[in-house]
Parts: structure tokens; C-alpha cells; sequence
């Protein structure tokens, strides 16, 4: 069977073979033997058809393992793809719930940011901002949008804080808080806190409007120096007028002894001594008589204080403060209150005010005693020192001015003004203006129990003028 299909391919190959292809089934007469070519036909078909079931059977046996395999590999990786996609199923529902968590804990903190009653502006190095919560926005008037990414002092340039801070902050690590205030306005509290263990170095400004803590703190001491001093009036001039009376009686006593001329031996009436002696005794009276109004005047402050605003004539208020100016205010070796001219421009029907009337007694009073060393300090030949005092009714108010021509004051003094004295006790900077040349009591009867304004305009060469107003409603 072998040879006979090699033969078969033989022939068939062979180019000669298509020339007699039934050469081999002749007989020696030339006829052809039609059964063995029907013989050899059916041997060589079923020789192939063998050969292709052989084949057949031999590749269906290979697809079979290979399906085999690739049906346990089609299964490790649908079992990989299972635990994968459940694995990503997993890390998917854990990233959606860090996604929430961390999307709500931004919102919390924006919420945070955003509701802080301080100002809140985060900075990089450069000063270019990164954060700006909505008091920023109010304060400004410069909404988020446009103030992220932008230059802090370039489109908002009245903040307090100088690139300076910030530097400092950083240098340091340590944050550094500053003071900004404009007494009878406002005061703030200024914060730098430097970034740490971040990768882009920044600070937080943090500004915190202490305005009523202050004004609160402040009133709270100011009551407390007024009941104080209440009390310490009224004790020292409890304690004063006794022996103060006893003085002035035995110089009035001896006053009058000498009048008489039982003291002196006759005819030395008249001499020089005796007139000296006079003089002394008089000078004695007459600064007795002013300790006994300054006594006074201290019980009156310390008895007529209330803790209710009564209506009051501003106008009778001041006339009673020059009057106590006049019988206590007055210096040795130069000229006594009495001697200032006192212009009055006093608008005709004053509506009253209501007020503490022995507070702001005593603010007249300080203003006038302000006013007169002023005026001392000026004092040369020539000179005529004079007090001018306006009252009248500015729309709901009552506007009041009390103007000098004597020394006025230079900006450092102005700017202190109205701020309380302390003392240097290795803790406390002293003060650059002396306690004598400050109004802080006056400032705070006027602007925090009053509710008013008080202001300072002033020329060294020419005067000061003070500037107050009262509500009348």
C-alpha cells in the first residue's frame, strides 16, 4: 500500500505522468485494464481517506488538550479577574468613602474657616495669598476669587502686617502678634502663626477684633479708678479739711491779732517787717482758701457721682469747671488761672444733655488744667493767653470746643494723648508722654460712658483745640 501511494505520487509528480496517465493499467495489446484502474482509485482513496482521519483524529486530539488547558487557564483567569475586580470593587468603595470623608472634613473646615469671626488670610513666601475667608471679604471688600493667587499688600495694601512679619515668622518658627488700635475706634489683635512640616512655606494672619473685649476691660478699670477715687477723695478730704480747718482759723486768728496791733510793739505798725508779715499771712489765707476749694471740690466728686445719666446744661457744667479752675489752678512765679482771658461763644438755647455731670465736670476741669500749663509754658513778655470755649448744636448732637493759644502739641504727644500712663517698672515701656499732658480718664468719660467723641487739633506754635460731642438724644 505504501509503494502504490508512492508510486501514485510518483506519477503524479512526475511531468511524463500527464502525458499517459493510464500508461501503468495497459496491457501488452495497448488496451487499458479499466479494473485496475477502478482498483488502484479506490486503494489510493481510501489510502487518503485514512490518512485524513489519521490526521483529523491527531488534530482533534491536540485541539482537545489544548482546549482542555485553555479552559483551566480561561478559569485561573476568571478566578483572578474575580478577586481583582473585588479587590477593586473594595478599594473603590473605601476611596468613595475617603473621598466623602475627606470631602466633608474640606467642607467642615471651609465651614470653620468661613465662620470664624477673625480675619483669616493665608500667605506663601512671596506674600502671594492661598486663603481668604469671608471676614476678609467684609473687612476688604475684596471677595475670594479675586483675591486668591494674588499679592496680599498689592490689592490690599492698609493691612497692618509688612512683608517684614512674615519673614520673621518664618525665620523664627515662632509666631509673633502685634497690636493695632485707634483709641475710641478700634483695636486688633494681629497673629502670624508660621506653617510647619509643610512643603511650601507660608504663614496664617490671623486678626481678631478685641474692640469690645478692650472697650469692655477698659470700662471695667475706668469704674473701678472712679469708685476708687471716690473713695479716696472723700476719705483724703475727710482727713485734709479737719487740720486745714484748724490751720486757717489760727491764721485767721493771728491775722486779726496782728491787725489789732496787740502783737507789735507801738509805732512799728507801719515798718517794712510788719507789712512783709501781712504779706505771708495773706499769701497763707489765700492758699488755705484754695485747699479748702480743692477739698470741696473733691467731695462733691466723690458725693455726686450716679450710676444713671441725668439731663444736664452742658454750659453750667463748664462755668462750674472754670469756676473750681479759677480757685485751684494756679502756679508759683508765673500767672494764676484767673489772669487767662476766657472767650465764651455759647449758642443761645442749649438743649440738654444727658450725662454724668461730676464726670464731665472733671473732664472740663483736666481740660482747663491741660489748657493752662499750655499756656505757662508760653508765657513771655507780651503774651496774652487765652481760652476759647464754643458750645453749639450740630444736627442730633451737641458739639463742644475748647481752644488755647498757648504751647501746642507735637505729633507724638497727640498720638498719645488720650492713651493711660504707665509706669516703668522693668516690664512696662515708658511712656513718651509724662502723665500731666494726658487726657486718657477725660477720653474715656467722654467716649465710652458718654458714647461720644473727643479729638485733638493741634500746632505746636499756635494752640490746641479739643473737640467734643455729646449726643442730646
Amino acid at each position: 500500500m505504501t509503494r502504490l501511494f508512492i508510486a501514485l505520487c510518483t506519477l503524479i509528480a512526475s511531468p511524463l505522468a500527464f502525458a499517459d496517465i493510464f500508461a501503468p493499467f495497459r496491457e501488452t495489446d495497448g488496451s487499458t485494464n479499466w479494473q485496475y484502474v477502478a482498483n488502484f482509485s479506490s486503494g489510493v482513496l481510501i489510502i487518503l481517506l485514512t490518512l485524513v482521519v489519521l490526521i483529523l483524529f491527531v488534530t482533534w486530539r491536540r485541539a482537545r488538550r489544548y482546549n482542555l488547558a485553555l479552559e483551566e487557564i480561561r478559569g485561573h483567569l476568571e478566578q483572578r479577574v474575580r478577586e481583582r475586580t473585588a479587590k477593586l470593587e473594595q478599594e473603590v468603595s473605601e476611596h468613595v468613602v475617603t473621598t466623602k470623608m475627606l470631602k466633608s472634613s474640606q467642607s467642615y473646615i471651609q465651614n470653620i474657616l468661613s465662620s470664624m469671626p477673625l480675619v483669616l488670610v493665608g500667605l506663601d513666601r512671596q506674600g502671594v495669598i492661598t486663603q481668604w475667608n469671608k471676614r476678609a471679604e467684609q473687612i476688604s471688600g475684596i471677595s475670594s476669587d479675586d483675591a486668591i493667587g494674588q499679592n496680599l499688600w498689592e490689592i490690599y495694601s492698609d493691612i497692618t502686617v509688612a512683608p517684614r512679619h512674615i519673614e520673621q515668622a518664618l525665620e523664627k518658627g515662632e509666631a509673633i502678634t502685634l497690636r493695632h488700635s485707634q483709641p475710641g475706634s478700634y483695636h486688633f489683635d494681629i497673629t502670624v502663626y508660621p506653617l510647619h512640616n509643610y512643603s511650601d512655606p507660608g504663614v496664617v494672619i490671623l486678626v481678631d477684633d478685641v474692640t469690645k473685649r478692650v472697650i469692655a476691660e477698659n470700662m471695667l478699670i475706668h469704674h473701678d479708678k472712679l469708685s476708687s477715687m471716690g473713695e479716696l477723695a472723700s476719705t483724703m478730704a475727710s482727713d485734709i479739711n479737719t487740720p486745714l480747718q484748724g490751720i486757717l482759723f489760727d491764721l485767721r486768728s493771728f491775722q486779726g491779732a496782728l491787725e489789732s496791733g496787740k502783737l507789735l510793739p507801738p509805732g512799728t505798725e507801719s515798718s517794712p517787717e510788719s507789712k512783709h508779715l501781712h504779706e505771708l499771712l495773706e499769701s497763707a489765707s489765700e492758699s488755705g482758701r484754695k485747699v479748702e476749694s480743692i477739698i470741696r471740690n473733691l467731695l462733691q466728686f466723690a458725693r455726686g457721682r450716679s450710676d444713671k445719666p441725668q439731663n444736664a446744661n452742658v454750659v453750667d457744667v463748664i462755668e462750674h469747671a472754670l469756676e473750681q479752675s479759677r480757685d485751684v489752678l494756679a502756679e508759683p512765679d508765673t500767672f494764676p488761672f484767673t489772669s487767662v482771658q476766657i472767650e465764651r461763644h455759647y449758642q443761645d438755647n442749649v438743649p440738654m444733655v444727658p450725662c454724668y455731670v461730676t464726670e464731665l465736670q472733671q473732664v472740663f476741669l483736666s481740660l482747663f488744667r491741660h489748657a493752662y500749663q499750655a499756656l505757662i509754658e508760653k508765657s513771655d513778655a507780651g503774651f496774652k493767653p487765652r481760652i476759647d470755649i464754643y458750645v453749639a448744636e450740630n444736627f442730633d448732637a451737641l458739639s463742644i470746643r475748647v481752644e488755647h493759644n498757648g504751647v501746642g502739641l507735637t505729633a507724638d504727644e497727640q498720638m498719645h494723648l488720650f492713651e493711660p500712663f504707665m509706669h516703668s517698672d522693668g516690664s512696662i515701656e515708658q511712656a513718651k508722654v509724662g502723665a500731666a499732658k494726658r487726657l486718657s480718664l477725660a477720653f474715656f468719660v467722654i467716649t465710652e460712658q458718654h458714647q461720644g467723641h473727643m479729638a485733638v487739633t493741634s500746632d505746636p506754635d499756635t494752640g490746641s483745640a479739643f473737640h467734643i460731642q455729646l449726643d442730646h438724644e
